[in-house]
C-alpha cells in the first residue's frame, strides 16, 4: 500500500470520476485506473460502485477513506514540524459551524486564514450540533463549535461562550437590546420557533415551565434565515442569540430585546476529537474562532458571557 494509493483514492471519491481526478492530478487515467485496482486487490473488497455516471465509495471504500483521510492530515503534520514556528502552513482543514454561529464567524474565519496560511484549503461545513457531533468522530472535520451536546465523552472541549438569547420581533416594535422583557410576557403572543428536536426550542420551553405559561406556537421552521424572514414581514415573534441578526436590528429590519426572569442561554463550546491530536490548523481555527468571539463580545455584537476553559 503506497501513499499515491490512498491519495487517488480520496481525489476520486471527492470528484466521483477516474477522469476529473487525472486531470487534477495531471497523472494519465489509465495509471490513476491501475492504483484503485492494486489497492482493492491488495485489502481483498472493492473501494467503489461503478455506474454509468461515475463511482461511488462502497461501504468498505468509506471507513478506508476515513483512515486515508487521516494519514495525509498526519502527513501535513510532519511536514509542518520541517517549517520554522509562524510560517505558512499547507493543507486541508474541515471546521464544522451552527448555522447561527456560521452566520457572523465564516468571514473572519476566512480572514484570519488567507492572512496567515494562504496556501491552506480551508472548508467550513455548517449544521446542527448532531451533525457536527457525527462528522467528528467520523473524521469528516477536524474540529467544531457546537452548542455543549449531552454526550461530550468522545470529545475534547474548550468551553467558548454562554449565549444569550433574545426575543426578536417585526420592524417597529418597542424593543431595545438595552432594556429587557419578562418571560412571562411572551404568553399570548404568536412564536415563530424551532422544531421539538432543536436545542433551542427545549431551551425556551423548560423557560416556559419555569415561568408556568403555555406558548403559543404558530410555526415551527428549523432554519433560522425563515425564522428571520417570517418575523420581518409580520407573521409573529420568535427567540434567537442577537449575533446573527445585529445588522438587520441595527438597520431597522427586525428589533430584539434580551429576555429576563428566566434568561435563556445556551452554552457553546469548541470541540475536537478525543480519538486523535488535532492538526496545526485545527489548532490555528479553534484560536482564531476563540479570538473572534473575543472581540464580538467586547463589541457587543455577540451578547453572552465568554466562558473560561475550566468552565
Amino acid at each position: 500500500m503506497e501513499l499515491s494509493q490512498l491519495r487517488t483514492l480520496i481525489h476520486v471519491a471527492e470528484l466521483g470520476s477516474l477522469s476529473k481526478a487525472a486531470d487534477r492530478l495531471h497523472i494519465a487515467q489509465p495509471a490513476l485506473s491501475r492504483q484503485v485496482r492494486m489497492l482493492e486487490e491488495e485489502l481483498g473488497f472493492a473501494l467503489f460502485l461503478r455506474h454509468g455516471r461515475g463511482m461511488v465509495l462502497s461501504e468498505q471504500g468509506a471507513e478506508v477513506l476515513t483512515h486515508a483521510t487521516r494519514i495525509f492530515a498526519e502527513v501535513e503534520e510532519i511536514r509542518a514540524t520541517a517549517k520554522p514556528a509562524g510560517a505558512p502552513l499547507t493543507g486541508e482543514v474541515a471546521i464544522g459551524l451552527p448555522p447561527t454561529v456560521a452566520e457572523i464567524i465564516s468571514l473572519p474565519l476566512a480572514a484570519a486564514f488567507g492572512k496567515a496560511h494562504p496556501d491552506a484549503k480551508l472548508r467550513l461545513v455548517s449544521a446542527y450540533t448532531g451533525y457536527l457531533l457525527d462528522w467528528l468522530h467520523r473524521g469528516e472535520i477536524d474540529t467544531a463549535v457546537m452548542y455543549d451536546p449531552r454526550n461530550a465523552r468522545s470529545l475534547r472541549c474548550r468551553p467558548l461562550l454562554l449565549e444569550n438569547l433574545f426575543l426578536i420581533g417585526p420592524p417597529g416594535t418597542d424593543f431595545s437590546t438595552f432594556q429587557a422583557v419578562s418571560f412571562a410576557s411572551l404568553e399570548g403572543k404568536r412564536l415563530l420557533l424551532p422544531s421539538l428536536k432543536h436545542g433551542l426550542r427545549i431551551i425556551v420551553e423548560n423557560c416556559a415551565a419555569e415561568t408556568g405559561i403555555t406558548l403559543d406556537v404558530g410555526i415551527e421552521a428549523d432554519t433560522y434565515a425563515l425564522l428571520k424572514d417570517l418575523v420581518r414581514t409580520g407573521h409573529g415573534w420568535t427567540i434567537l442569540p442577537l449575533a446573527p441578526i445585529h445588522a438587520d436590528v441595527t438597520a431597522g429590519l427586525l428589533t430584539a430585546a434580551p429576555l429576563i426572569d428566566p434568561a435563556p442561554a445556551r452554552r457553546l463550546i469548541l470541540a475536537y476529537p478525543a480519538d486523535r491530536p488535532a492538526s496545526r490548523l485545527a489548532r490555528f481555527a479553534g484560536q482564531a474562532i476563540e479570538e473572534t468571539a473575543r472581540d464580538l463580545v467586547e463589541r457587543a455584537v455577540w451578547a453572552g458571557q465568554l466562558l473560561s476553559p475550566k468552565s
